[in-house]
Formats: C-alpha cells, structure tokens, sequence
C-alpha cells in the first residue's frame, strides 16, 4: 500500500452545514417582531400622550383574554377529541374489506398523524381566537351593564338581559355549538379511519367500540344540550325579529313559535338524556328515534303549525289580531328613539294658502334670521375672496352656528382656514417642506347668514390673516383638522430659528415663522430619542425620520390628525356623526363631535340602517360630510359630545346623556374617560347643538310612528309621511336635509336656533304636498354645566289631510314655470353665467309655510365662485323674486310683509345698509313677484316708469321664446329668426330698465 494510497478505514469528513438559512430565518423573524412591535409601542405612544392609555389596555387586555380563551377551548376541544379518539382505537382493526380499504389511508397519515393532530387544532384554535376577540364589547357590557328600569311586554324582564345579557349569551352558545361540532368531526373521522367506527359489515356486528361509541355520545349530548340552549334563547330574540308590517313578536310569534321554541328546546334535552343513555348501555336506536323526533318536531311544531295559526287564525282578522302587538312596537320605537310624547309636542296646524299684507308682523325674530347663504354653495366665494394662499383651502361643505354679535345671537356660516398640501406646487414638494415647514393652517372665517356683501359676497365678520373681526382674540394655528398632513414633525431647541410657516405677509420677508412650544404644550408623542425616530421611521415607512436634523430632542410627531379619527379611537364605542363642525370657544379653535352609542336587541323596536336613514342630498354631494355607516340598530341616544382642540389635539369626552343605560355600562369599562356635564363652560355650551344624523334618524321614523295612538291606522298605512326629495338635485332622487335656522315656531314666545325638516305623504304616487313639519329646539343654552330645558324638545306641526300647502317638489315647480322668474332666471344664465339655486327653506310664518330659496350666479367657465344675485320666495301660489330677501318678501305679501329681513335696507350692488330699511308699504325690489304689488305713493315716477317697462320687456321676451320655439318646431327658419331679434330686443330693454332701477 502506498503511502498515497487512502486507509480504508477512513471516511471522509461529513459537508457541514450552512449557517446561512438559519441565519436568514432568525433574522428574518427579528425582523417580523419589530415591525409589529413599532406599530404596537406607537399605538402605546399615541394613548398615552392623550391620556387615554387606560382605553388602549382594556381594549387589548380584553381582546388578549378572549383570544386566549377561544384558541385554548377551541384547540384544547378538538386535540382532546383527536386523542382520545386515537387513543382509544381498537388494537387490531376488523378484518372486513371496508377496513382493507382504509388501510392505504392509515398508512399514508400515519407518518403526519403527529403533525396533524397539533397542528390542526392550533390552526383551529387561531381562527376561534380570533373570532372571539371580535366580541370584546359584548363581552364587557355584559360584565359591566346594569338593569334599565323598564321590562319587555312579553316576559316582563328587564331590558337591561336584552341589551347585555343575550347578545353575550347567544355568542357564548354559537361559539361552544362550533366547537362542539368540529370536535365531533374530528372524533367521527378518526374513530372511522382507525377502525373504532365502521359502516359496512353484517347486521350482528357492533358497527362502534364501546370507547368510541361513549365518545360520540357525549359529544351528540353536549351538542343537543346546546341546540336546547339555542332554541330557548330564540324565545327571546323573537322581540326583535322583522315582521312584515313592524319588528317584534307578533300574534303568531307569541301563540305559536315561542311555545314552538320551548317545545323544541325540551325535545332536545330528552335526546340529549337518550345519548347519555347510548353511552351507557350501548343502543343507537333511542337516539335515533330522538333525532328523528326533533327534526319531525321542528317541521310540524315549528313551522307547519304557526303557518295553519298564521294563515286560519291571524290572516282573517289580522288587524284587530295584531292591534296589541302593533301598540306594544309603536310605545317601543317611541321610547328606543327618544320620541315619545315627552321628546314630541304634536300640533295641528291649518296652514294658510294666501298671503295677506302684513302676515309676518309676528314673526319679525323669525324673518329676520332667515338665512341667505346655503353653506354648501358658498365655499368656493370663501375659497376665492379668504383662502389667501393656495396651500389653504375650505371644506367643500361649511357650518351653520350662532355667535354673539354686538349682544345679538346670530346664524353665521363658519369654516377653518385648513393647511392643504395639494396646494403646493412641485417644486415646494419635499420631505422638508411637507413635514416640518407647512405643518399648521391658520385661523376661522365667519360670514353673516342673513346679509351679504358686494355684488352678493358673503358679508364676513371674521376674516384675513392675521384674523380680524368680532370674534376676539382666540389661538389661530390649525395643527389637527380634516385636511392635515398625514404626519408633522413639529418644535426645535430654543434659538435654532423658527421654520414652521405660519402665514405669508409681505412686511415680514414674505413670510412669519412660528415654532410649536413642545417644550410647553404636549401635542404628539415625543419622537427626541433615537428608539422614538427609529419606531417611527418604520410606521411612517420614512427614512428620513432617523436623519434630518430637524428631528431634534425636542421634537414631537403628530398624526392621526382628523378629528372624528381622534375622537373614534379614544371612544371606540361609539357612533359618530357624519359632520365635524368647528367652534372659537375660550380662545381656542375646537372641533365638535357628536357621539351615539346604539344596540339591535331593543325589544320590540323598529330596526332601521343607519347609512339608508342618514343618505341625503348634502352626503352624496359633500366629500366632508357622510352618511353613518351600515349599522342596523333599533336603539340610540346621542350619549356623547367631543371636542378636539385644533391647537394641541387634545380630545375631551363628555357624558351627556347620563340616563342611557348603554353609556353607564361604558362609564364602568372606562370609568377615566367621560367628563361631566358640569364641566362643559358657557362659552362651550352655547355651541353644542342637536346633532343632525339623531335629526334624520328620528324623521325617519317619526314618518310612520307619528300615527302613535292608533294602532289600526298603523296597520293600514293610510298616513305615513316620508321626507320629500331635495328638488335642487336633478340627477337623483335623494332625501332633502335637515337645515339649521333660527325660527319661531306657533307655540313659541321667542325664535330659537333649531333644526327643521318637512314631511309629505308616503308613496309612488302621492302628491308633493306639505303633510307634516318638524323642528327641534337645537340651543344647548349658554349657561356653564346646564343644559336647557327646551335643548332636545321637538315639535310636530301636522297639516290637514286635505292640505294643498305645497311640498318643496311643488314650490320647487312653481318657481321654476312661473313666467316672470323663468325670463329673468335666463336672462341671468346667458353668455358667460351659470345659475345656481340654493337650498329651499320652509319656515312656518305667517300662519302658513313660507319657502326661501337663494339664486346665486357665478361664471360658467374660468374661476368660478357663487355670488347671491336674487332670492325666491314662495307662500302659497304667491311667488316673489327680487335682489333682496326683504323686498322678495314684500312682493309676495301685498307690498308689505310688515317686518324686516336681514337683509333690509341693503344696496346689492355694494353690499352697504342704505339706512333707509324698509318703509312700510314701499316696493324697493327690482324682482318681478308673480303677484306685483300695486305702486304706492312713495314711489317716484321715474321708478314706476321703469318697473313698467321692465315687466313689459320680460313679457316679450318670454313671448318672443316661445314664438321661437313654435317656428323652429314647424321648420320656419324666418320665422325664428324674426323671434330671435324680437328677443334680443327685449332682453336689451329688460336689462336697461333694471339698470334704471338699481340705480334709482
């Protein structure tokens, strides 16, 4: 053997492994943790800097425990029954050819059988875990929610088991029913596959093991045992099912399927004691005999015979069968929506059809208030005449409120001068500049409701930057709103400069700089520390965090800036209203959030979607104000104000329904959470308002349930309203909204901020006619810690049944082919202009229903912002059209509506007060009523002259119109042309002759 030559004894070394994989796989791991852990400490952050922390921990404490708990009864259930199953498998399988046949299955498994066994049940348990954690709120309200004080009219149990017992009970029973069940497939597949059960095979062959037979007859018991349990909590559920004419248990649910139901539940305990009884003694034929029993039960008893008490019982004398049913669903809804007859004063009101000179002498508050600028038209005049910077902007939609003004509350149309990034040019767009220079809007812009300006721009009383006006010195940086940034880095150490914009101005460079006080106000987590930057660099997915120098040791970063986002995370159990307003309250910007807290298990109650109830005309047009979200519920209270401080973000709770058992069972979960009302100052409390999502909810239903005391009138249907469609939309059949205005209404010593809606009668081919009008008393007051007793209170004009007031359809109509309005409206419209009307508003004045509606222009291409150029007014078949609200309202009563608008003694053109006002009996317009009042004394010649020939003119060139389209129609070309210049003629003396007016 050479000495080259290998012993052959030896081996060659083994290839060792690579660290690489497990290196990749660890690191990949680390990687996985802290990307979850950054979302998660962040999530911490937030909490806590808004002192809401104690929410966060309940929340995941809660969400934790219920995980848990469902993967350890989940996975602990069916790896339970996998073992014992297997286990308990017989040590040698039949000898049949069934068994033969499994044999390659057994065979193929077995190798996995270890993996499969733990790895299906956590799979499992995760998915139930999961699942469970979803019902967190169930599960605290029924630790933590109280008796309500009232009982259900069937069993006579307290609400308080409907609202947070049976929801708890029915998830608890649902969720053992799935364990239960997959925990039974699971023994029925092993016992099979290894021999413990078997199909085939002659009839004296046992087809089960006695462990096999013991362990599928506890499962089929505790299944049963549960199915009892089920089919008893359906005798509850049942108060709050949908019937064909109401919700609740009808005739038929109470003599029928509720004895159903408890029949069913005690069939299925006895098969329960019949599986028992095959465990012990070892026969399947009793529960066989059982299952075949309940399922025959569950036919005849459960369905065949409620239809025979349905169809021979009920159906032939189903009104006076359901009456009782009907009036326990009718007191229900009432009480579940808050209008009962302590919420609703219901009043007939014979409404006037014609107007009469000097008819609003009494309602001089009420005419005075009526508001001129709709705040979802005007936006774009407040984004041309205050927006200032194109990197500021408006909503879309802006607010209606009342402030103080020389001692006098007054409607005003408010909106907040928000910092919007789309503004920016490309060259501006840096990280630099978005996240730590253009990081705050800056101050509110206020216009009068009632008046206008020049040339019909809103009239401001709050405006430019620096803000001037009469709201008083109040913090203008806007740093949380509905447009912010994404995410702001915000402060810096003292006497590094001050880079954050705070608003141009050309005596200052271009530009005055701020520096958020982080040192001094606390407005998002601290992101100083390198852990900070770091955590934060990974939830923003910006790099730039870890190494622009602007993120300095006193830095903090604020994001999820909007409001309702805010105020939705710290309050997750609540409902919020659609719109965000905002308010000066105390020297600082806020946002005002209505919260609701709801339920589906009211007893009884008419169930109604949320999104389908609150869907209107302003949310389908806005892209700031929305319909709720899809929730069916049969109950609601508008449990919570927020506010959101615009200056530092802090969110601040208050209980304001204290009597919503809903709400007290929250104040347990998060007792740290809600203020008291006493704490809400004067200042906030003049600016709370009756919210209008609860508005819309509650018109809903009062549509049918305002027919409260006669249950056979309910049944028939004969007099339900519903809200008349916004006749200023002509793309779409969508609700008209609810408007806020100040108004007095007939049972009313003073006018009174409130919300208003109309009613008309239900159905394909009812007439647009008024059949109802609804306002609610929306002025909290303005006393510190005190709600107003009248805050809330609703009134319910009903109108005869025979009523021929116009509904907003009708007036809408009226205006549109009156002659006189339809000439002058295209007059208006032509060349550049574009015509745009205003919400209608209906306001009950006069003894009647008066209609306002404002006419703006604006240009039809090019820059374009709304200018109010005339208002219509309808009462009645009377139509009135002028420059002014005032002198509108003059045409239409006579020559003398006997009280002043807001708007009275104003110069349209310039937009000052002539201080002349309105005298008495004078017609100062240039609109063209279709009822034109007849001159008086005080009216010069010359504008008498004038009128005439303007009414002339408008009257040839509606003739000439119509001539025009006659000839065009039979193909007379001369003939139309001849029309054409007849026109032109009479719009050039239309448009002279008002000229001649304005300037008289």
């Amino acid at each position: 053997m050479t000495q080259d030559s290998p012993s052959p004894t030896t081996r060659p070394a083994g290839r060792r492994r690579s660290p690489i994989g497990p290196t990749i796989a660890v690191l990949g791991g680390l990687v996985v943790v802290f990307l979850l852990l950054a979302q998660v400490w962040t999530e911490v952050l937030w909490y806590d800097q808004l002192g809401f922390a104690q929410v966060l921990w309940t929340e995941w404490g809660t969400r934790a425990a219920l995980f848990v708990a469902g993967f350890l009864i989940m996975a602990g259930a069916v790896a339970g029954s996998l073992s014992f199953a297997y286990r308990s498998r017989p040590v040698y399988a039949p000898s049949t050819q069934e068994q033969a046949n499994l044999d390659q299955y057994r065979e193929a498994i077995e190798p996995l059988r270890k993996l499969v066994m733990i790895v299906g049940p956590v799979v499992l348990g995760l998915f139930a875990g999961a699942a469970a954690s979803q019902q967190w709120s169930t599960v605290q309200l029924a630790l933590h929610g109280s008796s309500v004080g009232q009982v259900d009219p069937q069993y006579g149990i307290d609400l308080g088991f409907y609202l947070f017992s049976l929801p708890a009970l029915r998830f608890v029973v649902s969720f053992l029913m799935a364990v239960t069940i997959l925990s039974g497939i699971g023994a029925l597949a092993t016992h099979y596959l290894y021999g413990g059960l078997r199909i085939g095979g002659g009839s004296g062959t046992p087809r089960t093991t006695r462990a096999a037979r013991v362990h599928l007859s506890v499962v089929g018991a505790v299944l049963m045992l549960l199915i009892a349990a089920n089919y008893w909590l359906d005798r509850y559920s049942i108060l709050t099912k949908a019937g064909e004419k109401f919700e609740g248990a009808a005739f038929t649910d109470v003599h029928a399927v509720i004895p159903a139901k408890a029949m069913l539940a005690g069939i299925a305990v006895f098969v329960a004691v019949t599986f028992i009884w095959t465990a012990i003694r070892g026969t399947w034929r009793l529960p066989l005999i059982g299952v075949g029993l309940m399922v025959l039960a569950a036919i005849a008893v459960g369905g065949i015979y409620p239809a025979i008490v349905q169809r021979f019982q009920v159906a032939p004398n189903q009104q006076d069968a359901e009456a009782p049913f009907i009036e326990r669903n009718i007191d229900a809804t009432l009480d579940a929506y808050d209008i009962d007859a302590q919420s609703v004063t219901t009043t007939p009101y014979d409404a006037k059809v014609t107007a009469e000179t000097g008819a609003l002498r009494a309602d001089a508050e009420t005419t005075a208030s009526i508001r001129l600028l709709d705040p979802q038209i005007v936006s774009p005049s407040f984004k041309q005449l205050e927006q200032i910077r194109a990197f500021y902007n408006f909503p879309d939609t802006l607010s209606v409120d009342r402030y103080d003004v020389d001692g006098e509350s007054r409607d005003t149309v408010i909106a907040v001068r928000e910092l919007d990034l789309d503004g920016l040019s490309n060259d501006q767009r840096n990280w630099t500049n978005d996240t730590t220079v253009y990081t705050h809007g800056y101050g509110v812009v206020a216009a009068y409701g009632n008046t206008t300006g020049a040339r019909g721009a809103p009239e401001f009383w709050e405006s430019g930057i620096p803000s001037t006006g009469g709201i008083g010195e109040y913090e203008p940086r806007i740093y949380f709103g509905q447009q912010s940034p994404d995410y702001s880095i915000v402060g810096a150490p003292e006497g590094s400069g001050n880079w954050e914009l705070d608003y141009p101005d050309d005596a200052s460079n271009g530009a005055v700089n701020t520096t958020f006080p982080t040192s001094e106000v606390s407005a998002g987590p601290s992101i100083g520390n390198l852990w900070n930057k770091l955590i934060y660099a990974v939830k923003m997915g910006d790099e730039q965090l870890l190494f622009s120098d602007r993120v300095n040791s006193d830095s903090q970063i604020l994001y999820d800036r909007d409001p309702a986002e805010r105020v939705a995370k710290v309050a997750p159990y609540l409902t919020l209203d659609g719109r965000v307003y905002p308010a000066v309250v105390d020297g600082r910007v806020v946002w005002m959030i209505d919260g609701y807290t709801t339920s589906d298990q009211y007893p009884y109650s008419a169930s109604r979607s949320l999104e389908d109830a609150t869907t209107d005309s302003l949310t389908v047009q806005s892209t700031t104000v929305e319909a709720l979200a899809p929730e069916m519920v049969n109950y609601i209270r508008n449990s919570v104000k927020a506010t959101v401080d615009a200056y530092d973000g802090h969110v601040t709770l208050y209980a304001w329904d204290t009597e919503d058992p809903i709400l007290q069972a929250w104040q347990k979960i998060f007792p740290t959470s809600l203020h008291p009302v006493s704490e809400i100052s004067s200042e906030l409390m003049s600016h709370i308002r009756y919210p209008e999502d609860l508005f819309k909810v509650q018109r809903t239903l009062l549509g049918r349930y305002h027919v409260n005391d006669d249950p056979a009138q309910f049944f028939s249907g004969n007099d339900f309203w519903t809200t008349p469609d916004d006749p200023t939309i002509t793309t779409a059949s969508v609700a008209q909204p609810p408007y806020y205005l100040t108004l007095q209404m007939p049972d009313q010593d003073e006018a009174t901020f409130s919300l208003m809606s109309t009613f008309i009668p239900a159905g394909g081919n009812a007439r647009n006619v008024l059949t109802g009008y609804l306002a609610v008393d929306a002025d909290a007051g303005s006393t510190a810690g005190q709600v107003s007793e009248d805050y809330g209170k609703m009134r319910l004009l009903e109108l005869p049944r025979d009523s021929t007031v116009p509904g907003p359809g009708q007036q809408n109509n009226n205006f549109t082919t009156d002659p006189t309005v339809s000439t002058e409206l295209n007059i208006l419209g032509r060349g550049d202009s574009s015509v745009v009307r205003g919400n209608l508003l209906t306001l009950p004045v006069g003894g009647g229903l008066l209609y306002v509606q404002p006419v703006y222009l604006q240009s039809s291409t090019g820059t374009q912002f709304p200018l109010l150029q005339r208002v219509l007014v309808g009462f009645g078949d009377s139509i009135g059209f002028a420059p002014t609200l005032d002198e509108a309202l003059d045409q239409v009563f006579g020559g003398d509506s006997g009280t002043d608008a807001g708007d009275a003694g104003t110069n349209p053109d310039t937009g000052t007060d002539t201080g002349t006002g309105t005298d008495p009996g004078t017609d100062t317009g240039t609109g063209t009523g279709t009822e034109t009042p007849a001159p008086t004394p005080t009216d010069s010649p010359a504008a008498d002259d004038a009128r005439t020939r303007l009414q002339t003119a408008l009257q040839e060139a509606n003739q000439a119109m119509q001539d025009g389209q006659a000839a065009l129609a039979d193909g007379d070309f001369a003939a139309y042309g001849a029309a054409q210049d007849r026109l032109d003629q009479a719009l050039a003396d239309a448009i002279a002759a008002e000229a001649e007016l304005g300037g008289s």
